[in-house]
């Protein structure tokens, strides 16, 4: 990020008292706000140009105090089709915050994609898509910030999103396709030597449902990216995790398959687990484990349909050699994250890099919605040991 000291200024002054921007074919100039102030004949004319490039990563926040924005011009803000909220750079450059909605182009790095009715409920039925223009070659993620996002609930029985869905499409790895209750959530979408738009759509099949989605989405450069492979990248020696449409009334949705990923923080070399309550772990039904491993739903990769998988430190759980060698697997289903009776509940791994391998099946079998409502875990990373 640049520092407001390495922008370049051009003010050409005459008998100005402050600094707005001027539009040099009109009778009038810009303020801070970016509203047109009119030039009285009978008063002296400020003759201020504030042309300054600041590069597209400088972010920002709002004066609203919830948003974030790019820094630029206020007369860049207004052509990108942006909205001033606050001055940036020592006051040269104003916090332009872009919004888009259905049928919109996305083509800034920063972009709030909002239901159409935003702030209040949308009811309808209907087909809402965007397209995201990527703004240079050297983009290689999307992040996703789900601030809101609140859309129909998938078939209880089975996981499979079919009154509402969210399908993200067009990049390097498999589409995204979301529905339910997912604010806070955050995803990253490969996009690496991508030349087509992206694709968002929203398919909203009934009405009478209320919906609200606010997604930030950000475009990312090769050299801030996420490590590859990861669907989440959450920083932090602590935080939480979920699966999507982890809810109290929520059901784990089917055809999922991604890693989750936990940046290793300086000074840590392993990390612990544990559900962030008694009722936060239920990925399907109990199933019967192998002999020998214990009771409490950890079991052979057959038996569970749907499951999480964790690198483990015990050689007793090595994969086939098929897997890779060195591979390290414990598989995760059932009602339980431990086995059944551990108290506390608390696993530990320092195998690296720390992540959680999510894989929910298509949702062929009805089952019972209590028995899958998915997972939270609270994560902590522990320091190294001399």
């Amino acid at each position: 990020m640049c520092a407001p000291w390495h922008f370049v200024v051009l003010l050409l002054l005459s008998g100005a008292s402050a600094w707005p921007v001027i539009r040099p074919w009109s009778n009038g100039y810009f303020g801070y706000d970016g509203t047109l102030l009119r030039n009285n004949d009978t008063n002296r004319t400020s003759r201020v140009l504030n042309f300054f490039p600041i590069p597209v990563s400088v972010e920002c926040p709002s004066d609203d105090g919830r948003r974030t924005g790019v820094c630029l011009n206020v007369y860049e803000c207004r052509m990108q089709g942006g909205r001033a909220n606050g001055p940036c750079a020592l006051g040269f450059g104003v916090c332009c915050v872009f919004t888009a909605t259905c049928g919109a182009d996305i083509v800034n790095n920063m972009t709030y994609f909002v239901s159409p009715a935003f702030p209040a409920l949308s009811r309808d039925a209907a087909v809402c898509n965007v397209q995201i223009q990527k703004v240079a070659p050297s983009v290689s993620q999307l992040r996703l910030d789900f601030v809101h996002f609140n859309l129909g609930q998938p078939n209880r029985r089975t996981g499979v999103c079919e009154s509402d869905v969210f399908v993200m499409s067009g990049g390097v790895t498999q589409n995204l396709k979301l529905c339910g209750q997912n604010s806070g959530q955050h995803v990253y979408y490969d996009v690496e030597n991508v030349k087509d738009p992206i694709n968002i759509v929203i398919n909203l099949t009934h009405n009478n449902l209320f919906r609200m989605w606010e997604i930030k989405i950000i475009q990312i450069e090769f050299t801030e990216r996420a490590p590859a492979g990861c669907r989440q990248y959450h920083q932090g020696s602590s935080g939480i995790i979920q699966t999507m449409n982890f809810a109290d009334n929520g059901r784990h949705l089917a055809d999922q398959d991604y890693n989750i990923c936990m940046r290793q923080e300086e000074g840590m070399c392993s990390i612990a687990y544990e559900p962030c309550d008694e009722n936060s772990f239920k990925i399907g039904p109990p199933v019967l484990s192998d002999p020998g491993s214990g009771d409490g739903g950890i079991g052979d990769s057959r038996d569970c349909d749907d499951k999480i998988v964790m690198p483990c430190d015990s050689e007793e759980f090595l994969m086939p050699e098929s897997s890779g060698p060195g591979v390290c697997d414990l598989l995760h289903c059932g009602s339980s994250f431990c086995n059944q009776g551990e108290k506390p509940c608390r696993i530990e791994s320092s195998s690296t890099p720390f992540n959680i391998r999510v894989q929910f099946g298509p949702g062929i079998r009805e089952e019972s919605p209590e028995d899958n409502i998915g997972m939270c875990l609270h994560y902590e990373q522990l320091p190294c040991y001399v």
